[in-house]
Parts: C-alpha cells; structure tokens; sequence
C-alpha cells in the first residue's frame, strides 16, 4: 500500500493522479453554496481541501499487519491497557469529523510497542468510517496480529454531524465497545479491562 506525504512546495508533475479533478469538485461546491470561487480568500482553497483530504485518509494506504509487526520476545500473563488515544476521523455518511479517545487492551499473544497501539487506531481512524466499525476493526486486528487471548475496545467521541447540524446537540459522546476472546468470555477479565480502561485513578 502507498501512503502519501503532504508536500505544499510539489510540482505538477509530482501531484497524485485525480487531484485536479478532485480540486475541480472543491470549486464546483463552493460555487453551489453561493460562492466565488475565484476570490482572494478561496483561490487556493482547492488545493488545500485536497491535501487535507489526503492527510485525513491516509489510513487506506497503511496497513495493519505491518503496523504491528514488530513484536518483543516477552510474555506476559496481565492485562496491557493504553489509555487516552486521541485521534480524528470522519463520518461517512455527512463527510463531517468525530474525534475523541480510544483505550485499548490485550491479553498477549505477542507483545508490540505501545506506540503501535496508537498508530493502529490512526490507520484506521484515518479513513470514512463510522464509530462501530472503526472499534471493531482495532480489536480484530489487534486479535488477528499479535495472537491475543483477549482484545477489548473502547471509544468515546463527540461527531460533528449531530453537533453542528442535525439535532445539533455538541455536548454529546458516543461510547462503543469491542471485546474478544477472554475480555468477553470471562466476567472476571473483562470486569479488569473496563475499570483499568476507564478510571484514571485506579491503582
């Protein structure tokens, strides 16, 4: 998979095939709603809307299994929880953004470096999803490649959709949830990750 790096100095002939007619959608929007697409202030804009757009999905070209690849020669029989991963991401039914924190844990299986965990919700934060999926789909992978006798999940994220249109309600947070293998099977286990994953102050 080809992961794009944003470049604001690239020539023409180094911009990804599409981008000029993915800027040629950005005016005609901004024509629809009224504007001049050709003023000082929105010249550029096109082009912007555009990299940000690459930016933002950038998860699509990375991929999970080399994400955590890179695992230790460790073992561990306790629970590994990290906790307050923020990340953004974007609502595919409005195009609009949600964000929040993911906490994350495991029963290894293998053992990968924490920031792997983070940037396992980044590669799949960073595409058009929507809450329930996007927390299924770290837990599935965090059981496919490190071997996990148990994954669980959990998100909280404020959406942009509902917020500033719609019922138009900012304060809200969704909470979704993922639990695989012991983490859902066993009460005792399961009982562990959620208080360890959502009190700040446990010991």
């Amino acid at each position: 998979m080809t992961s794009y790096a944003i470049d604001e100095h690239e020539s023409e002939a180094e911009r990804p095939l599409g981008e000029t007619a993915a800027e040629m959608a950005v005016t005609r929007l901004l024509r629809f709603i009224g504007e001049d697409s050709a003023r000082d202030g929105l010249a550029d804009t096109p082009r912007r809307v555009v990299r940000a757009w690459r930016e933002m999905t950038a998860g699509y070209g990375e991929d999970p299994a080399a994400i955590l690849s890179r695992t230790f020669d460790e073992t561990s029989d306790e629970l590994v929880i990290l906790r307050g991963v923020s990340f953004y991401s974007t609502c595919e039914h409005h195009m609009l953004p949600f964000y929040g924190t993911a906490s994350v844990g495991y029963l290894p299986g293998k053992i990968v470096g924490i920031s792997k965990l983070a940037r396992l919700v980044h590669c799949f934060a960073r595409r058009l999803q929507i809450q329930e999926r996007l927390t299924r789909q770290i837990a599935d992978a965090m059981a496919l490649h490190l071997e996990a006798r148990g994954v669980g999940v959990i998100i909280a994220a404020h959406h942009l959709c509902m917020g500033c249109r719609g019922v138009r309600q900012a304060c809200t947070e969704m909470v979704t949830s993922s639990m695989l293998g012991t983490l859902r099977n066993d009460p005792v286990s399961r009982s562990e990750f959620l208080r360890l994953a959502q009190n700040t102050n446990a010991s």
